[in-house]
Parts: structure tokens; C-alpha cells; sequence
């Protein structure tokens, strides 16, 4: 089974502990759903950005968890 996974990350790309501990997701949209639900307290809790992976492999990233990044 594939597993979704996020990274957590300072804008400089320094890996940061979630202030949210997330689970493995077993689908793309539950880990977007997730992030979706937990952005403010990740962001909160020190996490400037998120990427999002499959296995090892990157989906995409970074992506702000600030309200006003495009």
C-alpha cells in the first residue's frame, strides 16, 4: 500500500517537528484533506511550509502555510 506522507520545513527548508503529528495517509486527497484541516496550528506550532510525498518520491513542495503566499 502507497503511503502519503508530509514534510514540515522552515522557509529555509530546515525540517521542523509538526506541532500536529500526522498520521501515514493511504491516498493523496486524505493527506491534502488533512493538511487542510491542521495548517493554522502547524503554522502556529513553527512550520513555515509542507511538502507532500509519496513513498520518496515528491508530489510537490514547498507550499506556504502562510495565508498570504501565493
Amino acid at each position: 500500500m502507497t503511503a502519503w506522507t508530509w514534510r514540515f520545513e522552515k522557509t529555509d527548508g530546515t525540517e521542523v517537528q509538526p506541532a500536529v503529528l500526522p498520521e501515514e495517509f493511504t491516498t493523496q486527497g486524505d493527506a491534502e484533506s488533512w493538511i487542510g484541516e491542521h495548517w493554522k496550528a502547524l503554522l502556529e506550532g513553527g512550520a513555515d511550509q509542507v511538502r507532500l510525498f509519496e513513498e520518496n518520491t515528491e508530489i510537490y513542495g514547498p507550499m506556504s502555510l502562510h495565508a498570504d503566499a501565493a
